[in-house]
C-alpha cells in the first residue's frame, strides 16, 4: 500500500509520529513529509533519521493555504495533529476549537482538492462519551472525518480511536519516574483510576491494519489493555528500587475521568467485532456499501467498553513495561 508512495503526516514530531515515521520507512515509500509547527522538533528529528525520504515542512493545519501546498501529489495521509493536554484544552478551549476542529476541516478540504487516497485521523477514547472540551473537540473531529466520505469524493477517510500510549509526550509514565526519582513521592489524581494503555509500536501496527482494510466512514477501536494507575505506580516503586515512596491523592481534575470509554452506550447499537484486536464503530448516517459491508459481523455484547473492565495484575503490568522498554 504505502511502497513507492508519498506521505503526508501532521503533527509528525511527536511520539507518535516518530514511531509512525520508523516504521513507514521500513514499507519503502517515495517520500515522507513531516508537517508540523515547531521548528526545533523537526530539526531535532532530522538529524535522528537523516533519511532522503523525508521532507520536512514547518506549517499549521490551522492555515489552510499551507496544507494544500503541503499535500500536493500526496497519496496517503495521517492526521496526527491536535492540541492534546486536557488541562490546556480546557484553559484555552478557543485555541483547542481552531486546531482540533478547523484544522480537521482544513485538512479534509486540502486531501479532497489533491485528491489524497485515504486519510487516518488518529482519535482518542476521550472522543468517547465526552467529559472534557479536548474530548468534545476530538468528538467532532472524528463527525467531520466520517461525514467527509459522503461528499462528491474519492479520497477515503476512516477514524482510529486508541487509548493511552505508554511513553508519549506527557506520559504518566515519565511523570510518575521522574517523581520517583526526584522526590520520593508520587501524585494521583484518584486512587481509583483506571486507564487504556498499549505500547508505541503497538500503535502504530493497529494503525496500519486499520488503514489497509478500512473502507472509509468507520472509526476502528483498539482493543487495549486496562490498569489502575495506583497499580502503574506501585510497579514503577518497586522497580526503582527505593523505599518509602509517598502516594498523595490529588483529586481530579477539571474534565477528567474515573474511567475513560473506547465506546458508549450510544455508539454500541452500531459496533461490531472485527477481530481479535479492534471494533468497529459504523456511522448514524449512510455512506453507501459501508454496513453491508459489515452485515456479516458480530455485533458487541457489552454496553460500552471502559477501562474499569478486564484490569491487569501487577505482573501483567510489570510485563507490558518491559516490553515498552520503560524497565529493564
Amino acid at each position: 500500500m504505502f511502497t513507492n508512495k508519498t506521505i503526508l503526516i501532521t503533527g509528525a514530531t511527536g511520539s507518535w509520529g516518530h514511531e509512525l515515521v520508523k516504521q513507514l520507512l521500513e514499507k519503502d515509500p517515495a517520500e515522507i513529509r513531516v508537517f508540523s509547527r515547531n521548528e526545533s522538533s523537526q530539526v531535532a528529528m532530522q538529524r535522528l533519521f537523516s533519511n532522503s525520504k523525508l521532507k520536512f515542512i514547518i506549517g499549521d493545519i490551522k492555515e489552510k493555504d499551507g496544507l494544500m501546498q503541503a499535500c500536493q501529489d500526496v497519496d496517503y495521509l495521517f492526521h496526527l495533529a491536535a492540541l492534546k493536554h486536557v488541562p490546556v484544552c480546557e484553559d484555552q478551549p478557543l485555541e483547542a476549537l481552531k486546531t482540533n476542529v478547523t484544522g480537521t476541516q482544513n485538512v479534509i478540504e486540502a486531501a479532497i482538492f489533491n485528491k489524497v487516497k485515504k486519510v487516518m485521523y488518529i482519535s482518542t477514547d476521550k472522543a468517547a462519551n465526552p467529559s472534557n472540551f479536548y474530548g468534545f473537540t476530538k468528538a467532532m473531529g472524528e463527525r467531520l472525518i466520517i461525514h467527509a466520505n459522503t461528499l462528491k469524493t474519492e479520497t477515503k477517510f476512516v477514524c482510529v480511536r486508541g487509548g493511552n500510549v505508554l511513553g508519549t509526550n506527557g506520559s504518566v509514565i515519565h511523570v510518575f519516574k521522574k517523581q520517583i526519582a526526584e522526590e520520593s513521592k508520587v501524585g494521583i489524581t484518584d486512587m481509583r483510576m483506571t486507564r487504556f494503555f498499549l505500547t508505541i509500536e503497538e500503535a502504530i501496527k493497529l494503525l496500519f491494519k486499520a488503514s489497509y482494510e478500512s473502507l472509509g466512514g468507520e472509526i476502528f477501536v483498539m482493543k487495549m489493555p486496562t490498569c489502575r494507575i495506583l497499580d502503574l505506580a506501585s510497579v514503577l516503586i518497586d522497580a526503582s528500587g527505593k523505599k518509602d515512596v509517598e502516594i498523595a491523592e490529588l483529586g481530579i481534575r477539571p474534565g477528567e475521568k474515573l474511567h475513560e470509554v473506547l465506546y458508549s452506550n450510544y455508539e454500541s447499537v452500531n459496533t461490531v467485532v472485527y477481530d481479535e484486536n479492534y471494533y468497529v464503530i459504523l456511522p448514524c448516517i449512510t455512506i453507501p456499501g459501508l454496513k453491508e459491508h459489515y452485515a456479516g459481523y458480530q455485533p458487541v455484547s457489552h454496553e460500552n467498553y471502559d477501562s474499569s473492565e478486564e484490569l491487569m495484575n501487577k505482573d501483567e503490568i510489570k510485563q507490558l513495561l518491559v516490553k515498552g522498554r520503560f524497565l529493564e
